[in-house]
């Protein structure tokens, strides 16, 4: 009796393909976002645009998926309020402690500082819908329903992880949002290699992002935009306090998470 080969999708050089797939499809349908903002609002059409031109990519990688491994279906799964509270927590001192900071150290250029306020002036519902339940969707399942779960089955761990994030922090296409996702998505794909839950990636990515759109509540996109970290909060030692108080925390959840995961049973 001949054993039936597995196929596995995908590889290393399918995973940048999907990344190519990605970019060329934001470029390619960015016009679509300027034609509609001047018909629907820029919100709005953010959203079109955003649904579209990731939309698609997901698609052809679905449909490459299918094609060669004959997978149709995505690792969805629930989780203990416990766990999801830990998650949460864990993210948002993650944001705060780590990602923060680093981001801090690269100097920001005059016309990103007016691209980025241009967009952080966008806090109404559709922006909502976009950053906060649109992007976490549809971009988990492709780098990590798609992309990382694919190389999962043929890579180590750490590798896996680590590609999966470096391609999600290029396609932001930006060195400060390529940081911050570096290392959300480091995290993100930790949690969904000992869970198998892309539930669980989706509240990390959603968690994150919602908590980056509320401080827009909280302060002035301008003094985000041109205040260092020190003066955003208020002073050398509060930075230092709440900075080392937020690794602190992401130190305690990361071990908190691993017992939890540990106490789990994953089929790898």
């Amino acid at each position: 009796m001949i054993e039936k080969i597995k196929k596995y999708y995908p590889n290393v050089g399918q995973s940048w393909g999907i990344l190519g797939i990605a970019i060329v499809s934001m470029l390619l349908f960015s016009p679509l976002n300027h034609t509609l903002n001047k018909v629907v609002g820029r919100e709005l059409s953010f959203l079109i645009y955003y649904l579209v031109a990731m939309g698609v990519p997901f698609v052809l990688a679905h449909f490459l998926r299918k094609k060669e491994t004959g997978v149709t279906e995505y690792s969805f799964g629930t989780a203990s309020a416990k766990l999801m509270v830990f998650l949460i927590i864990t993210i948002i001192a993650i944001q705060t402690g780590i990602v923060m900071p680093m981001v801090n150290l690269v100097p920001m250029p005059e016309f990103m500082q007016e691209i980025f306020l241009e967009f952080a002036k966008q806090d109404g519902l559709f922006s909502f819908i976009a950053i906060v339940i649109a992007a976490p969707v549809i971009e988990e399942l492709i780098f990590r329903g798609i992309i990382l779960d694919g190389l999962l089955k043929k890579y180590s761990p750490a590798k896996s992880i680590i590609l999966s994030s470096v391609l999600f922090g290029i396609v932001h296409l930006n060195p400060w949002q390529f940081i911050s996702a570096l290392i959300v998505g480091v995290f993100s794909g930790w949690v969904y290699y000992k869970t198998r839950k892309l539930t669980l990636s989706i509240l990390i990515h959603a968690a994150n992002n919602l908590f980056a759109f509320a401080m827009g509540y909280f302060m002035s996109s301008e003094t985000m935009m041109s205040e260092s970290l020190t003066d955003m909060y208020g002073g050398t030692f509060n930075m230092i306090l709440i900075t080392v108080g937020a690794i602190i925390v992401s130190v305690l959840g990361f071990f908190l998470l691993k017992e939890e995961f540990n106490s789990l049973k994953i089929d790898r």
